[in-house]
């Protein structure tokens, strides 16, 4: 998992269903701008929202309009380890290369539980698994040394997003990971930097937006190119940044509406960016184009 992936929105409607044609402009647009891989149903692709039919949907159309000219992850996570068991056992679709499943939320299990949790998950998982450390959004982060655990246990943990912001835990990954484990960035704004301290790319949400500019800032960082990184970097740092400024993926939404790929609608219980916020994106986005 090297260079940028991005994290899907899911489009929808007025009516709040599903918005199919706007998610395959979206997915014409990433692949027109050089991305190497997509997410479907991450975090910013609101699937808890998503009814199990709804999902299928959505994986089903992602892979159809990809038609493996690039490699696809589907978001497949829970705090019930045996429910998101029975969904990874039941997964077989074509075009996807890998699974990426968050650390369980709200059950806020020990370092132990988590361990357990994902060990059970490779148990049945017909596809390679990324870990996923976000503390902002379950409550309780993976420790390095949980990270380091899993990776030395089993082939089938290939890579780690960490969106923990927090570089010791990182580093110390970096430091004592097996070579084929990748360390992916969660982080937009930071993944520059990151990338230096050694990660191997970013699963990122603005790089749908602007994949070509985004993607390209990643691979000349990879190049160890980064003065020319830099100039990409800080061209869409004020973006990047404000995007998460009033919840994700309302702010990229309005990014998307503003470049004629979807419209800014969410689902329940999440809500549209305030006017504030709106009017700061708009503007920042069409200062871009």
């Amino acid at each position: 998992m090297k260079g940028t992936g991005v994290a899907l929105v899911t489009p929808f409607k007025k009516d709040g269903s599903i918005d199919f044609e706007s998610l395959t402009r979206i997915i014409e647009h990433g692949i027109k701008g050089g991305l190497e891989y997509m997410v479907v149903l991450g975090t910013t692709g609101e699937g808890p929202t998503l009814s199990p039919d709804e999902k299928q949907a959505v994986f089903t159309h992602a892979s159809t309009v990809v038609n493996g000219r690039i490699p696809l992850v589907a978001g497949i996570g829970g705090n019930n380890t045996t429910a998101v068991q029975a969904q990874l056992a039941n997964f077989n679709m074509p075009g996807y290369h890998a699974v990426l499943s968050v650390s369980p939320y709200y059950n806020k299990p020990n370092q132990e539980g988590i361990y357990l949790h994902y060990t059970a998950l490779a148990s049945v998982s017909k596809l390679p698994i990324i870990i996923y450390n976000v503390p902002g959004r379950t409550g309780m982060g993976i420790s390095a040394a949980t990270t380091l655990r899993l990776a030395q246990s089993n082939p089938l943990f290939i890579a780690t997003k960490e969106a923990s912001g927090n570089p010791e835990v990182f580093m110390d990954i970096l430091q004592a990971k097996p070579q084929s484990f990748a360390v992916i960035s969660g982080d937009d704004n930071l993944t520059l930097p990151f990338i230096a301290m050694g990660m191997s790319g970013v699963i990122s949400v603005i790089g749908q937006a602007f994949p070509k500019a985004f993607s390209d800032m990643v691979r000349l960082g990879l190049a160890g190119r980064f003065e020319e990184a830099k100039v990409l970097h800080y061209q869409l740092y004020d973006l990047m940044k404000m995007i998460f400024a009033d919840g994700n993926p309302g702010g990229i939404k309005v990014v998307l509406n503003e470049l004629g790929l979807c419209e800014s609608h969410v689902r329940l219980p999440l809500a549209p960016v305030n006017p504030t916020v709106e009017n700061k994106l708009r503007e920042l986005t069409r200062a871009l184009v």
